[in-house]
């Protein structure tokens, strides 16, 4: 399809070149009225000339008839293309035959860094973390797909004042404190352990103070407080690791670089901006002022490098990790999956680092930015307790109700296949609610409509998938088998290949906006665009030479189907 936009985008250029006399975009498109649509004429506003006019003596001047079998201008201006039917099943045809469908890898890979997820340890995840985790997941597919090197960074929070705060409330319970390694049970639920000494620390100024003291501790390299450190980040990796599983994302314990990492780099990081003239004091703070940002007085925004007593925040972890993907990692691309609130923060973060000049101009450092999963209430989703609603217990509420579903439309199921199934179903649910949604948004969560088989649901264009391999067991043989020519002989066909070749153009769109739900969309209009072709085309009982060709546009459709699927992180099962 991209190929075939270039070539019609030239003939158009040309025939602009020449009715303008000046060189006009043509700003071709695909469009619902007819296969493309090109609004050149009414954006060119040459002086004298209506675009109607323009567009006219476009379409008189235009050598396409190779390619369309119709070119008409409509409205003020536009000019609609109608691409020929034998041309589209040849472009199917070949699309077909690749492993690839139509999909180059990168001509020029990048190494890039994708920064998502990032739970704090000693915390369970919960659904404040879904967003970062399953669109950094679903960015991470897609690049690596198209052949970039990508280089996955999980920056949990393990070196602050949380963790001083839980290893003095050990401490003080007697717990942890001997050089054995603890059973798994001697802490008990890291959740409670947390919710305990955060009472204490909010409500006992004494044991703050302590708490404090032990961050110290822990960041000069105390035996005790380090061993004890180890224990409970283990604990938790372990813990993130479970739901990572369960959502099919393919973060591991290898691709945590939390901030721990970079404790070292922190006091280089302070010489290297003092050494830039980027340093400035604010009540004994060291603190970078980066230009252009400042606050409701119009003062200089600060952002704090170097506490007033000498310690290091997140800031200054920011800014060590963000040079380190550009030096040690060598990234060509750095994306940031992280909640829009905090936008500012790291517009700043990434102005200091080309203030510094750690960012050659080739290098895009970019914030994926996403909005807050909300209950019905419209409130940021949370459990009945008021508390923020644990991640695995959502998933595994989806699970529960997808396998009541699958338990209901197949009471022959054994329970094993009821479950994988049901995973499937679940877990791809409330994947493609969340992507569906333009990230920048909040959405409501929910269950009952995300698990719904009709119109924009995971169910639904995994049911779609699935009903192309039911055609195939009918018909005797598999989609591996398909390999008649696709024919285009009616209008059903014709607007399902024109959608599938559009395939490419989607990915290449994604790849530069990193906005999965424009892929969701096209993958909900390819199975309505497949539905209306089964309804209306036989397959299996057409005579032979249309048969082979109609099993060849379902075994096209199933791939990009499945393929586009993959790429948000979704499984398309055969059966349903």
């Amino acid at each position: 399809m991209a190929h075939l936009h270039r070539a019609l985008a030239a003939r158009l250029a040309a025939a602009f070149h020449s009715a303008a006399g000046e060189p006009v975009d043509p700003l071709l498109r695909p469009s619902r009225r007819a296969d493309f649509q090109a609004d050149g004429a009414v954006a060119a506003h040459q002086r004298g000339r209506e675009p109607r006019e323009l567009a006219v003596e476009v379409v008189r001047r235009l050598e396409i008839g190779d390619l369309c079998s119709a070119a008409e201008v409509a409205g003020p201006g536009f000019i609609n293309l109608v691409v020929r039917d034998d041309v589209a099943g040849r472009l199917a045809t070949v699309m077909s035959a690749d492993p690839r469908l139509g999909v180059p890898t990168a001509s020029a890979p990048d190494t890039v860094v994708v920064d998502y997820s990032g739970p704090n340890a000693a915390k369970e995840m919960h659904v404040g973390h879904l967003r970062s985790t399953v669109i950094g997941d679903c960015l991470v597919r897609l690049l690596e797909w198209r052949g970039h090197t990508v280089i996955r960074q999980n920056h949990i929070g393990e070196w602050g004042t949380p963790f001083g705060m839980l290893i003095e409330h050990l401490l003080d319970r007697g717990e942890g404190a001997a050089a054995h390694e603890p059973g798994p049970g001697e802490y008990g639920d890291l959740g409670d352990l947390y919710r305990a000494a955060r009472v204490r620390f909010d409500g006992d100024a004494a044991f703050a103070a302590r708490a404090r003291q032990r961050v110290v501790l822990l960041q000069s390299g105390d035996g005790t407080t380090l061993r004890l450190w180890k224990i409970l980040v283990d604990r938790s990796t372990s813990s993130f690791q479970s739901v990572y599983d369960l959502l099919g994302v393919r973060l591991t314990a290898a691709d945590i670089a939390g901030e721990s990492t970079y404790h070292d780099q922190l006091a280089d990081v302070v010489r290297e901006l003092g050494d830039a003239g980027l340093l400035g004091e604010s009540d004994g703070a060291m603190c970078v002022f980066p230009a252009g940002y400042t606050n409701r007085e119009g003062e200089p925004l600060p952002l704090i490098v170097r506490k007033a007593d000498g310690g290091f925040g997140y800031v200054a972890t920011d800014l060590a990790a963000l040079r380190h993907r550009l030096r040690e990692v060598r990234g060509t691309r750095l994306l940031y999956v992280v909640g829009l609130p905090q936008r500012v923060h790291l517009r700043m973060v990434f102005a200091t680092a080309r203030e510094a000049g750690w960012t050659a101009p080739s290098v895009r450092v970019e914030h994926v930015g996403f909005g807050s999963v909300l209950g019905e209430d419209g409130k940021a989703l949370a459990s009945r307790a008021g508390t923020p609603l644990r991640l695995a217990d959502l998933l595994d509420e989806a699970v529960r109700r997808a396998a009541a579903r699958v338990r209901s439309a197949h009471p022959g199921l054994g329970s094993e296949e009821v479950l994988r199934i049901a995973r499937s179903v679940g877990i791809g649910a409330v994947k493609y609610a969340d992507l569906s949604t333009d990230r920048a948004r909040d959405y409501v969560f929910d269950h009952e409509r995300m698990l719904a088989f009709d119109g924009g649901t995971a169910p639904y264009l995994q049911y779609a998938h699935a009903r192309i391999h039911a055609i195939f067991r009918r018909a005797g043989t598999t989609p591996a088998a398909a390999c008649g020519a696709i024919e285009v002989g009616t209008p059903q066909e014709h607007a399902l290949v024109l959608a599938l070749l559009g395939f490419e153009r989607m990915v290449n769109d994604l790849e530069t906006s990193l906005q999965p739900h424009r892929l969701c969309g096209y993958l909900a209009r390819l199975a309505a665009l497949f539905t209306a072709f089964y309804e209306n085309c036989p397959v299996v009982r057409a005579e032979q030479r249309v048969r082979d060709g109609r099993l060849a546009l379902c075994a096209l459709t199933a791939r990009v189907l499945a393929q586009g699927l993959s790429l948000l992180g979704i499984e398309a099962p055969e059966r349903m």
